[in-house]
């Protein structure tokens, strides 16, 4: 959630910080600061509500060759500039912080029986005494930094310098993710390898349980045992770089429009002459997909109505069982492990906390192997798994996910079409799957077409305060999604249920000031839900109904009607789901909401 950036260099690095944190600013957070050392071991720290151009209007002409920033999304302590980071201890320790410390509260009370004196009301200020206090007795600070982390538990990544040693920052990461960037002779260490892009191309990941020394010079990492030991470097994935809003006036538009080619990026290599192509899967890869009996899936959020989808798929067309759980439920009840189960996670940034930790898990028990969907190329979660299929959808800067979305149901309905063809389904089943994924990009691109008519939609909603969307099958997760993208973005109360369960309760609420949203494809149950149509006209509901061409559902008083063209049953899901992110965006303009940044929200949700 929170942004981390660090840098220590021959040069000043205060612009480098800036820059860097201007690249987080997608993830959402409410203040910002930085703290520099600077050339006399003078320290020097600013905090600022809001923006990071608020604190950049503040610099002045502080200048340093080490520092640290960091944009934070209040978790302990409301917004305010004495909650903001990075914390300082007896004006010697400068710390940043993403996670939370679950047994803060106990250190604090400890600290302050020694007399030290707490200005915040964070967790993480406990942190910066109770290194300052372990600096005391040890060699340096790696070592403190060392003796810290025994001490803490919870989810963390920290960095933290120490202005009687300029040349230095020390970091760790446990739950929470740290990539270093390697530079010559200048070295930088963030959450996400997307801030240090402007300096660097080549990255180290931290693993679990990790602590490091990085200096101009060097770079010393140790494990969870304090062992010395050398991390692979990386080079950064070139696709997944923040090329600015496009001449788009947010970036959850010009994401939107992004979707044809970001599906078309997905499945390059994946597929070939309708066929799924192996040859990228390592033997035992294909091995654990072809002797799997069912699948285990958890996610949050958007990810986690993806993986519903992908449910109705998995045992309509390939006769594999599948369960789909909340990962923040997952972790905290008793299951039963079927029988060879694959687990899969799904995650746009791949370091979604409780995806994490149902993922870590589920390690320790008797599934047969763990495959990650995800977008960020060595992200925690890719580098947890057996396997990783990537969604090559670029950056994503928004807080709503869009073209992440559709880019996850694309390689889950690959995946379905996949561990069809090696457990001999029937090849016209699989060939049926595998054309009309290819045709996705055209077809998206023809509903983007509606742009107009959805604008003029989204005028008759902006002024209400409710909104029910509906939906049958696998197109009730896709109403779940459109109910999400309103809430998310325009801050209209909206909620989701399957049509069947109107008459269960939610009838009750519907009225003339109620919109009712269906998605309504031609298919075996569109009779039903015309049905379903009738009970909310009758209670003089007004209907907005996104169909298809086969469905002959016409326009009429108080029921509008969007007809997106001739769409396949079997992505349907994914082509309904484009009109309901325009209606989203459309009606959060005209209310005049933060599109890319709404409020309380953050793009990647690193803390549980």
């Amino acid at each position: 959630m929170c942004g981390i950036v660090g840098a220590t260099a021959q040069r000043n690095v205060v612009k480098i910080l800036l820059t860097s944190l201007k690249r987080l600013e997608y993830r959402g957070y409410d203040s910002a600061g930085i703290s520099v050392v600077t050339s006399n071991k003078d320290m020097q720290t600013i905090k600022k509500l809001g923006k990071v151009i608020e604190l950049e209007k503040n610099i002045n002409n502080i200048s340093g060759t080490t520092g640290i920033a960091h944009t934070r999304w209040a978790t302990h302590g409301k917004p305010s500039e004495k909650n903001a980071h990075p914390h300082v201890s007896h004006d010697t320790i400068a710390l940043v912080h993403n996670g939370i410390i679950e047994n803060h509260l106990e250190i604090k009370k400890n600290l302050e029986q020694k007399g030290y004196f707490f200005n915040s009301d964070t967790d993480t200020e406990v942190i910066a005494h109770l290194l300052y206090d372990h600096l005391k007795t040890s060699s340096n600070l790696l070592d403190a930094l060392q003796k810290t982390i025994k001490k803490l538990q919870g989810a963390y990544s920290i960095v933290a310098f120490d202005k009687n040693n300029p040349e230095e920052l020390v970091a760790a990461r446990s739950g929470s993710p740290l990539v270093i960037g390697l530079g010559v002779d200048e070295h930088f260490i963030a959450s996400d390898q997307l801030a240090l892009y402007p300096v660097t191309r080549s990255f180290i990941f931290l693993e679990e349980g990790d602590t490091a020394k990085i200096s101009c010079s060097s770079i010393q990492i140790y494990n969870k045992d304090l062992k010395p030991i050398n991390r692979k470097t990386k080079s950064s994935d070139p696709s997944y770089e923040n090329e600015g809003k496009g001449g788009h006036k947010h970036y959850m538009i010009k994401e939107i429009k992004e979707q044809p080619e970001a599906i078309y990026n997905t499945i390059q290599g994946k597929l070939e002459n309708n066929k799924i192509n192996f040859s990228l899967l390592k033997a035992e890869d294909i091995a654990k997909l072809k002797n799997l009996k069912a699948i285990q899936i958890v996610a949050c959020g958007t990810s986690y109505h993806g993986a519903m989808v992908a449910r109705y798929w998995f045992e309509e067309f390939i006769n594999v069982p599948c369960r789909v759980e909340i990962a923040s439920e997952f972790r905290y009840r008793k299951f039963f492990v079927p029988e060879d189960c694959l687990f899969v996670t799904i995650s746009q940034s791949g370091e979604t906390a409780d995806t994490l930790a149902a993922l870590k898990l589920a390690k320790t028990l008797n599934y047969t192997g763990f495959l990650s969907i995800c977008n960020v190329f060595g992200s925690s979660m890719t580098r947890e798994s057996d396997l990783s299929i990537m969604t090559c959808a670029g950056a994503e800067i928004g807080v709503a996910s869009t073209k992440a979305f559709t880019t996850q149901l694309t390689v889950l309905l690959t995946l379905v079409a996949a561990i069809g063809e090696l457990h001999n389904i029937e090849c016209a089943i699989i060939a049926n799957i595998a054309n009309n994924i290819t045709k996705l990009p055209q077809q998206i691109e023809q509903i983007l077409k509606l742009e107009n008519s959805i604008k003029s939609i989204a005028e008759e909603i902006a002024d209400k305060q409710h909104c029910l969307f509906l939906g049958r099958g696998s197109q009730y997760p896709i109403a779940m999604e459109g109910a999400l993208k309103l809430k998310e973005i325009t801050y209209i109360h909206a909620e989701a249920y399957a049509a069947g369960e109107l008459k269960h309760g939610p009838l009750a609420l519907v009225d003339e000031g109620m919109p009712v949203i269906i998605v309504a494809p031609s298919n075996d149950l569109l009779k039903k839900l015309k049905a379903n149509m009738e009970e909310v006209k009758a209670r003089g509901g007004k209907l907005i109904v996104f169909t298809d061409t086969n469905s002959n559902i016409l326009p009429e008083e108080n029921v509008t009607v969007v007809d997106i063209g001739n769409i396949p049953e079997i992505t349907s899901p994914i082509l309904f789901t484009i009109p309901l992110q325009l209606l989203s965006y459309f009606v959060a303009i005209i209310k005049g909401t933060d599109v890319d940044q709404p409020r309380n929200l953050a793009k990647s949700v690193t803390v549980e």
